[in-house]
């Protein structure tokens, strides 16, 4: 049997599975400082959920979407986005939640594609979604709250990017003119966006290819034909942002790949990815949403932030990431009587919130060194039958060798404020 995982898909295991780990943390801290709650939908929803609102041309369900029936002959879809099962979620359970209700989630997506470097067909995603308000205050703090967390996260490069793609009011107008500046370029465009740019005009300008982006960069742009409700929602996302000391930069090309977004869409990118990847974060307004679902009109608007890209990106700067787990004592026992103190220094140690591990084995002292060494312990705590007899134990500090002995209680005040120290 071949022991590899799947194609576009990796194991998880430390350190890289800590650095995952204490991103995912990271994100239900700083969601949480801004009140969101937690939210988990299922891995997979009824297919119609997807189709329905990303659109039956769209890239996701022409090409990304992992479909397969059950045993009962339904169709269903693992999850490729965040947005759409949590507003789903949301008009299921509205009369039992506040308005506007505020959630967040880090949840595994899978979409079908050709795997590279930060484009995995399994991966995580940390999303947060404000359903019920139409405020532009709202679309700022979403945007605030994913540049909060790349800054905490350790990022040294990164950008914001903004447009607005105006409403149903607005949009219709811009689309025809765009059609048409599309139809008298379509040679240029490639070949999937030269014969399909009828059917959603927009994509076309949410391309990475090189040959759509040298057409989109002369279309007609959508940020100066706004209907005037439009142009105030973005002057005052724009205005807050300010306020907030978010540094932008506002790029008229800047669309969303899917059919329900509205008004305001945004990117966070990194340079130190490649540009087809770049993308750490990106999502927007989606008022028209809920009605796509059958629900009543119900603004939102939200993000989400691929934390496999975050990880590279921090990796690709030659960054640690903050937080990852380490082990505080191994305990190492040499003769009976130590063995059995070793037991009840585990569950004390464990007990006072140190992190211990030790051998199950009986093994030399020597062995059990290095397996100290090998753990990336901050201490060996070592019980021989001296300590045994007197109740003590003593503590070795494997970074520099240094040795202390007394009793278990200053054993766990000196490792404690080791770890915090070092934190």
């Amino acid at each position: 049997m071949d022991f590899t995982p799947p194609r576009g898909t990796q194991d998880l295991l430390p350190p890289r599975s800590e650095s995952l780990g204490a991103l995912g943390r990271a994100a239900a801290r700083i969601a949480g400082l801004y009140g969101y709650r937690f939210v988990e939908t299922p891995a997979f929803e009824a297919t119609e959920l997807f189709s329905r609102t990303a659109g039956e041309s769209s890239d996701v369900v022409t090409k990304e979407m992992y479909t397969f029936k059950d045993k009962g002959g339904r169709s269903l879809t693992l999850r490729p986005e965040g947005t759409a099962p949590v507003v789903r979620a949301f008009l299921a359970a509205s009369h039992d939640l506040p308005s506007p209700f505020k959630g967040f989630y880090v949840e595994p997506m899978w979409r079908y594609g050709r795997p590279q470097a930060g484009r995995l067909r399994e991966f995580r995603s940390f999303g947060i979604e404000v359903v019920g308000s139409a405020e532009p205050g709202a679309d700022v703090e979403v945007i605030a709250v994913g540049e909060r967390y790349l800054r905490e996260a350790g990022l040294g490069s990164f950008g914001l990017e903004i447009n607005s793609i105006g409403d149903e009011v607005c949009r219709p107008a811009y689309r025809e003119e765009l059609v048409a500046y599309l139809e008298a370029n379509r040679e240029r465009l490639r070949d999937e966006h030269r014969d399909r740019y009828l059917e959603s005009p927009l994509r076309v300008l949410d391309c990475k290819n090189e040959a759509c982006v040298a057409v989109a960069a002369g279309a007609p742009k959508i940020s100066d034909r706004l209907c005037e409700p439009c142009a105030n929602h973005f002057a005052a996302v724009l205005a807050g942002l300010e306020r907030e000391g978010v540094a932008f930069v506002h790029r008229p090309t800047l669309v969303r790949g899917l059919d329900y977004y509205t008004r305001t869409t945004f990117e966070l990118g990194s340079p130190v990815l490649s540009s087809q990847q770049g993308t750490l974060c990106g999502c927007g307004r989606y008022d028209g949403l809920a009605e796509l679902l059958g629900g009543p009109r119900t603004p939102g608007v939200g993000f989400g932030l691929g934390l496999d890209r975050v990880l590279l990106a921090l990796e690709n700067e030659g960054r640690d990431v903050v937080g990852r787990a380490r082990l505080d004592c191994w305990v190492v026992a040499v003769g009976e009587a130590a063995e059995r103190r070793a037991s009840e220094v585990l569950r004390e140690l464990r007990g006072a919130g140190v992190s211990a591990d030790a051998s199950y084995e009986r093994r030399a002292l020597g062995a059990q060194m290095r397996a100290a060494d090998r753990s990336g312990a901050r201490f060996a705590l070592i019980i021989g039958e001296r300590e045994a007899g007197a109740g003590t134990v003593t503590w070795r500090r494997l970074a520099d060798g240094a040795q202390f002995e007394g009793s278990i209680s200053e054993a766990v005040g000196a490792v404690m404020a080791e770890r915090e120290g070092l934190a």
